[in-house]
């Protein structure tokens, strides 16, 4: 992606490289000293990722515990600051494990320098994945 893209953009530019699997390519939208923070995540997950390295081994696995079908309801809003947006969205598909239904309401909060992302403060419901009755103590449930 361009440096003049949009920080809007590079976020709908990497939802599909999620839907498509292409973790590396997501991946590398990362600054090198981004930072990935799950404020939420339940004991046995991590809270903080720093650096796209760290990033990279978290998300390695992510198609092996879900398979992302979708990301209905997406709403991202502008802030006063240029490069940073909130977005509200779902993420569906379905639990590779288990076989069920993945269907997780998102919001994040991004910030994007020079076409790269620079911090996303993922606010995912951990309850979910527990209710789901699914052992996921693995990469990403994001």
């Amino acid at each position: 992606m361009p440096e003049s893209t949009s920080p809007a953009d590079l976020y709908r530019h990497s939802l599909r490289l999620l839907l498509d699997k292409d973790i590396p390519a997501w991946v590398g939208l990362w600054a090198e000293h981004g930072v990935m923070e799950f404020p939420f995540a339940p004991p046995g997950l991590p809270q903080r990722l720093e650096g796209r390295q760290s990033i990279a081994a978290h998300m390695r696995d992510h198609p092996d515990h879900i398979d992302l079908h979708d990301f209905p309801d997406l709403r991202i809003h502008q802030t006063t600051d240029p490069g940073t947006i909130v977005v509200e969205m779902r993420g569906v598909g379905r639990w590779v494990a288990t076989g069920g239904p993945f269907d997780m309401t998102y919001i994040a909060v991004v910030t994007v320098e020079d076409g790269r992302f620079t911090s996303y403060r993922d606010y995912w419901n951990p309850l979910a994945v527990q209710e789901s009755g699914t052992d996921f103590t693995g990469s990403s449930a994001r």
